[in-house]
């Protein structure tokens, strides 16, 4: 990744941020498919990926990370999420009402076990993830007027 001159981190910032990043992210798939077994659901799951994101913002600049998420792409994932989500609990009307656990269970502590709930947390973790990118993007593209207007 190539650093804007106005974000000079030395070199020991920039290598620690290059794999701090990658591990926030692995944690947040982690917490996103894993939180109906463990500690976690798909915001949270959601909320550490969009982290790991804000992370690189800060340190390679906005324009280097938005190379990878771009800004027609934001709105699209949010409503991707949102109708997946809708999807899931519409179709549950399939067993007689809202949310119903069409899939079925499975074992105990196994991850597909728990019907709908993996899936759901994905989809709420995929919101989560790109409203808090979209929200920091918007934050920092702000730039107030003579006199603090717009």
């Amino acid at each position: 990744m190539t650093v804007p001159e106005s974000h000079s981190f030395s070199i020991v910032v920039r290598t620690t941020a290059r794999y701090v990043v990658r591990v926030m992210m692995i944690f947040g798939f982690y917490v996103m498919f894993h939180g109906q077994i463990s500690h976690g659901d798909g915001f949270a799951g959601g909320v550490i990926l969009g982290l790991a994101f804000i992370m690189m913002m800060l340190v390679f600049g906005t324009e280097a990370a938005m190379r990878y998420f771009s800004r027609p792409l934001a709105p699209r994932l949010v409503s991707v999420g949102g109708l997946f989500f809708l999807t899931i609990a519409i179709s549950g009307f399939s067993g007689g009402y809202y949310l119903f656990n069409f899939i079925g269970q499975g074992q105990v502590f196994k991850v597909w076990g728990a019907g709908i709930v993996p899936l759901c947390n994905v989809a709420i973790g995929l919101m989560t993830t790109t409203c808090l990118i979209g929200i920091y993007a918007g934050l920092t593209r702000f730039k107030p007027g003579p006199g603090g207007k717009q």
